[in-house]
């Protein structure tokens, strides 16, 4: 492929500007700027490194941001347990309505604690 611009009859005689594809993406670079292939070869594969690159980041940015909009709002009224320590020492479970009053035995990791944790599952 022959480069275009200034240079006057040595344009017309060397074929260096390159084209390169990345044939999985569809992206393509095209670079002219040198008199060398070599070097538009060179410049050519920095550019697609680049764009592959930036495409690969707007690709993980949606897929957060995907994740981020499936979240539920950390918001009053939408936890997953109620701790009451006083008065009347309680802890409920919202999802599965359990309920359970010795709040010291789930606090230092006891058997009330496995009960919640089969109780959701």
């Amino acid at each position: 492929m022959r480069s275009s611009g200034a240079g006057g009859q040595h344009v017309n005689k060397t074929e260096s500007a390159v084209r390169i594809t990345h044939i999985p993406s569809g992206v393509s670079v095209h670079c002219s700027t040198g008199r060398s292939q070599h070097h538009n070869k060179d410049e050519a594969l920095s550019m697609l490194k680049s764009r592959l690159f930036q495409l690969e980041l707007r690709k993980r940015k949606e897929q957060t941001e995907k994740k981020r909009n499936n979240q539920v709002d950390i918001s009053w009224g939408s936890q997953i347990r109620t701790y009451t320590m006083h008065p009347g020492s309680r802890i409920k479970d919202q999802r599965t309505n359990m309920e359970i009053m010795n709040v010291e035995d789930v606090m230092n990791g006891g058997e009330d604690l496995d009960r919640f944790m089969k109780e959701a599952l």
